[in-house]
């Protein structure tokens, strides 16, 4: 039996203005779900607050971003600070082998939210749907908890990031945040700007709930394009971002191949993107337009307020 199936059963938790408490089958069906993903990906989830373990995540994602050491993501006393404040710190095993590792916080009280703040796989098991495993892992952890939404940023140009994020866990984009960390300069975002997406994962949703059963929305840019929708930024046949228009009611936005590579290989190019990007798909946030999916051909799809969508 999981350790969430464990808390599955009782509730102990008391009505707060805002805040979401999940019915017990609403909490068992988020249960057998992670369950169900982590058995897939062949680990074990489990909650994290021993010292020791708690070291292993460190050196984990010290092995994935290295860091400059004056500017980890996470420290050991951190994370045993948010783990003794009843915060999640989570890691997925196979046997004795930390393979991931997931960190969320607490909002506001009365507002019922958390941020998930980093979440990391080994680059060994790319592939194995582990991260999948992990975030239904705390979405099942955070519903028993009374949380309604969880929050998390990523980089708009990484696109299997985009497309894990908006697809898969059918979380949606709710802010443009321009340079948001400052200069990180570690293994993964080199030097560039730390440009990235705000998504709210609204945890009792029919469609995220679809999502982690493994029957996520698809989305077709192509079908949107036949149907009408306009290019506000395309690629080149040679990889560099193409300037349209953003006149029209779905606008598809393109995003690099792989910018990490490209932060090695051809950091202007790069730099083009991330300056291209955030002028097209930072301005049609700003102006109240609403990222509906992302294609995992490299392509976001953003109903304007012209489409009359909510934004």
């Amino acid at each position: 039996m999981s350790e969430i199936r464990q808390l599955a059963g009782t509730s102990g938790l008391h009505d707060q203005p805002g805040v979401l408490l999940a019915t017990p089958l609403e909490v068992e069906a988020a249960v057998l779900a992670a369950e169900a993903a982590a058995r897939a990906a062949g680990v074990r989830v489990r909650e994290l607050t021993d010292l020791a373990d708690l070291e292993q995540v460190y050196r984990l994602y010290d092995g994935i971003w290295h860091p400059d050491p004056k500017n980890p993501p996470v420290t050991t006393e951190l994370l045993r600070a948010l783990t003794k404040g009843g915060n999640y710190v989570a890691g997925a095993y196979e046997g004795n082998r930390l393979l991931g590792a997931c960190v969320g916080f607490f909002g506001a009280p009365s507002d019922g939210v958390m941020h998930s703040h980093i979440a990391g796989v080994s680059p060994v098991v790319a592939g194995r749907s582990v991260g999948f495993a992990l975030k239904l892992h705390q979405r099942a952890w955070a519903l028993r908890r009374g949380v309604a939404s969880i929050g998390w940023t990523f980089d708009p140009l990484v696109g299997r990031n985009a497309y894990f994020n908006l697809t898969k866990l059918a979380a949606v984009p709710a802010e443009y945040l321009t340079n948001f960390y400052g200069g990180v300069n570690d293994g993964i975002n080199g030097t560039d700007d730390t440009d990235r997406l705000l998504v709210r994962w609204g945890l009792g949703s029919a469609r995220v709930a679809a999502a982690c059963s493994g029957t996520p929305v698809p989305c077709d840019a192509e079908a949107e394009r036949v149907a009408g929708a306009v290019v506000g930024l395309g690629r080149s046949a040679d990889g560099l971002p193409v300037a349209g228009t953003t006149h029209g009611h779905t606008v598809l936005v393109a995003v690099p191949r792989d910018i990490e590579r490209l932060r090695t290989t051809d950091p202007d190019t790069a730099r083009r993107w991330r300056v291209a990007v955030r002028q097209v798909l930072g301005n049609l946030l700003a102006e109240g337009g609403r990222v509906t999916g992302f294609d995992r051909a490299g392509w976001y799809v953003v109903g304007t307020t012209a489409s009359g969508e909510d934004s």
